[in-house]
C-alpha cells in the first residue's frame, strides 16, 4: 500500500489531535484528585470496591497519574505511556459497566468512555506513527 506526503501528514495530525484530546480529558481527572481528594476516595469506593482509600493515597495516585499523562502528551516512552494511558482508561471504563448495564439513562455520560477507549487503543496501535509534536525521535530507517 503506498501512501504520499499529504496521506501521512493527515495521518500525523489526526493522531495529535487524539493524544492532545485524551490528555486534557485525563488532566481534568488528574487534577480532581489534587483538586477534591474525597471524590477521588468515593469513586475508589463506589466503582472499585476499595473503602476508606485516603486523602494521601489519592493524592500520590494523582502524582503518578499526571507524571504518565505528561509523558504520554509529549509523546516520551510511547509504549510504556501509551500502554498505561490504555491500561488506566480501560480499567476506569470496565469498572463503570455495571452501572451502564443497570441504569444506562442514570449513567449516560460513563459511555462517553467508551470511544475514547477505543482511541486510546488506537493511539496505542500507531504509536510509531505519532511524531507530530513529540519529544521522542522517530526511529530512523535501518541501511545496509
Amino acid at each position: 500500500m503506498h501512501t504520499d506526503g499529504n496521506e501521512m501528514a493527515g495521518l500525523k495530525g489526526g493522531l495529535l489531535a487524539m493524544r492532545v484530546g485524551i490528555f486534557l480529558v485525563l488532566l481534568v481527572w488528574t487534577l480532581s484528585k489534587f483538586i477534591n481528594p474525597s471524590q477521588g476516595s468515593g469513586i475508589m469506593d463506589k466503582y472499585f470496591g476499595i473503602a476508606g482509600v485516603g486523602t494521601a493515597v489519592v493524592v500520590a495516585l494523582g502524582v503518578l497519574e499526571l507524571v504518565l499523562i505528561l509523558a504520554f502528551v509529549s509523546g516520551s516512552f510511547k509504549r510504556i505511556s501509551y500502554g498505561g494511558v490504555l491500561l488506566v482508561h480501560g480499567v476506569s471504563t470496565l469498572v463503570t459497566i455495571p452501572a451502564m448495564v443497570t441504569d444506562p439513562f442514570g449513567h449516560m455520560l460513563f459511555f462517553a468512555a467508551l470511544p475514547m477507549l477505543a482511541a486510546c487503543y488506537t493511539l496505542y496501535r500507531l504509536r510509531d506513527h505519532d511524531t507530530l509534536l513529540t519529544l521522542e525521535r522517530p526511529a530512523s530507517p535501518v541501511t545496509a
